[in-house]
């Protein structure tokens, strides 16, 4: 059974991905899209969510604002900017590089 816990080094990689498919949502709708899309597998929580969504809005690659949700409730909604879509492409290049080369590391003899 595999660990339902998320990759070291692939979270900003997940987050920008989500959002670059489903704009504006808050931070609890993208740990739950992480969850739903990789059916249950992968698990990202809070304490490592919140302060990366911290960072990449503090490096330009998101941007967020306060809005009322169905509940009544307040909560950031987050959405990718040009410079996060440029980072999401870099971001997935490194990440085939490393699968490639763990792929390459798994089928050696």
């Amino acid at each position: 059974m595999p660990k339902t816990d998320s990759l070291q080094g692939s979270l900003d990689l997940l987050v920008l991905k989500i959002l670059s498919r489903r704009p504006r949502l808050h931070g609890y709708a993208i740990m739950t899209a992480i969850q739903e899309i990789s059916e249950e597998i992968l698990r990202v929580e809070e304490g490592s969510l919140y302060p990366a969504l911290h960072r990449m809005e503090e490096a330009g690659w998101i941007r967020a604002e306060w809005v009322i949700k169905e509940s009544g409730r307040r909560a950031r909604a987050y959405e990718l900017t040009t410079a996060g879509r440029k980072q999401l492409s870099a971001e997935e290049v490194r990440w085939q590089a490393v699968t490639s080369a763990v792929g390459r590391v798994l089928r050696m003899a």
